[in-house]
């Protein structure tokens, strides 16, 4: 990368089940729904407004079990897992290689595996909330 080469546009990796769960507002009753609300919310708000890197974020929703159908959006890329959801989200930030990742977690484990490939991380409240 030489200096007239633009700046990466940094990743995003949110764990959906981790997000969805920090709030309990009946989630559990519908997952899939739940994570289609945090994808259009993402969507719109674009990602942390004040994270460690600056945006505009390439954004992937990492999402696992019964939220597994939720479809990608402009602006969000929605994965799958097809087991883990914790293993996933660190395959992303290990492929990053180099480019400056953010992956939003309150889960410890999952944090200190990404953190040792090389990414930062911010709890579910560094998202912005969904606009009125």
């Amino acid at each position: 990368m030489s200096a007239e080469d633009p700046p990466l546009c940094p990743l995003l990796v949110v764990d959906g089940a981790n997000v969805v769960g920090s709030v309990p507002d009946g989630w559990w009753r519908d997952r899939r729904g739940a994570a289609e609300r945090l994808r259009d919310r993402l969507a719109t708000t674009g990602g942390p407004a004040d994270g460690p890197f600056p945006g505009p974020y390439e954004i992937v929703l990492v999402v696992e079990g019964r939220a597994r159908g939720v479809a990608s959006v402009p602006g969000v890329r929605v994965e799958e897992a097809p087991g883990s959801g914790d293993d996933l989200i660190v395959e992303l930030a290990r492929a990053a290689n180099g480019r400056p990742c953010l992956v939003v977690t309150a889960d410890r484990e999952l944090r200190r595996r990404v953190e040792e490939a090389g990414a930062r991380c911010t709890g579910p409240r560094g998202l912005p909330a969904a606009p009125p």
